[in-house]
């Protein structure tokens, strides 16, 4: 149990680093290039897009810490490129994306029936992305320190996962696309893939929405003080407390608390607290879904992270695109949490429902654990 720990805590640094990286490397050695567009766009399909296979295959070679280490190298492979700012790009996005699928597989596998490691594997990522942003603007020289880091920690992720056994190989289960509980009959069964794919489907729009809101929130006093910070200190501390919270009182009532409070404060989210608190709220569901799915699917925990963070792909692209916002302020921004809400809790108790249908799985973990059956 305590490497279990100090692997998620490990994972953890190494994703904050990781993100720092990609996003010093784009706006400090790309953002004046010709190509810049070309490649944000190259760098977030593979950063996002690409994790649904690339989570596949990882799923099937069952060496998770291999594959974040790779992910790690990549990364700082691409600072030599940077000459070459489509290779480049396209690197430090690979990069990232086999980063994130080795981690979040071993962090699922080490969670088990938990979200709250969850939590704390993909909440930094919003700091390493801020820090890597504001060094890059202030041109502040790091970009072989950063090297030096990535290099590190691949080496040390290898380390950890190889001393206890002598073995490259996780504790994945075999590929599969089954879902959780075994029933006794085809109608069972039927039933739970309407449910397995039901749910998954909601899960997977709130991630969009959630992708989109996130590209377009913006707030009047933002760029006022500290503000800006405080608002990322938010979204982190979001998602390691809606991982503890599903953990302690259940996805469902969590999911519901957590947006319900936070459709409300958008409405006030001129005054910086409440919007604030706001986005505090909005963010603990994040570590929710991915949980969830990865419980639907337990034998392609890879691939379903992959799917969500297409999800977050296809949020970026409007934004990409330049269309005007569909939701703006706080009346807009309530409006697309409250449908955030109606779907997370849709496809929570979908998934719920088609679980406890099949007598046979009323021993499953899976139904014991309140962040699924919710305590009733």
């Amino acid at each position: 149990m305590k490497n279990s720990y100090t692997k998620v805590m490990l994972y953890s640094i190494t994703h904050l680093l990781v993100d720092l990286a990609c996003a010093y490397l784009l706006f400090s050695k790309i953002f004046d290039t010709k190509q810049w567009l070309l490649c944000v766009l190259l760098y977030n399909f593979c950063a996002f897009a690409l994790q649904m296979p690339i989570g596949l295959l990882a799923d099937r070679w069952n060496r998770n810490a291999v594959c974040a280490a790779i992910g790690c190298i990549l990364t700082a492979a691409a600072y030599g490129c940077w000459d070459l700012p489509i290779i480049a790009a396209l690197m430090a996005g690979v990069g990232n994306g086999m980063f994130h699928v080795g981690g979040g597989i071993d962090v699922l596998n080490l969670s088990q029936k938990k979200s709250g490691l969850l939590g704390v594997f993909v909440a930094p990522g919003a700091f390493g992305l801020y820090i890597g942003t504001i060094y890059a603007k202030q041109g502040v020289d790091t970009a072989a320190y950063i090297v030096l880091a990535l290099l590190l920690m691949a080496l040390l992720t290898l380390l950890l996962q190889y001393a206890p056994g002598r073995t490259f190989r996780s504790d994945n289960e075999s590929l599969s696309f089954q879902t959780k509980s075994l029933a006794d009959t085809a109608g069972q069964n039927d039933l739970r893939a309407a449910a397995a794919a039901g749910a998954m489907a909601c899960m997977f729009l709130v991630v969009c929405l959630r992708s989109y809101v996130g590209m377009t929130l913006s707030f009047p006093w933002k760029g006022e003080g500290s503000w800006g910070l405080i608002l990322v200190c938010a979204v982190v501390l979001g998602k390691i407390a809606g991982g503890i919270l599903a953990d302690v009182f259940g996805a469902l009532k969590t999911t519901a608390a957590s947006l319900g409070l936070a459709a409300i404060l958008f409405l006030f989210s001129g005054y910086p607290t409440s919007g604030i608190a706001a986005v505090f709220l909005f963010n603990m569901t994040m570590p929710i879904t991915l949980w969830a799915v990865a419980r639907i699917l337990p034998g392609s925990k890879g691939f379903t992270f992959g799917l969500l963070t297409f999800g977050l792909f296809l949020g970026f692209i409007p934004v990409y695109l330049g269309t005007d916002p569909l939701l703006s302020g706080g009346g807009g921004f309530a409006a697309a949490t409250v449908v955030s809400l109606a779907l997370l809790c849709a496809g929570l108790i979908i998934a719920r429902s088609g679980w406890v249908k099949s007598k046979s799985a009323m021993g499953d973990p899976a139904l014991e654990n309140p962040s699924i059956d919710d305590k009733g």
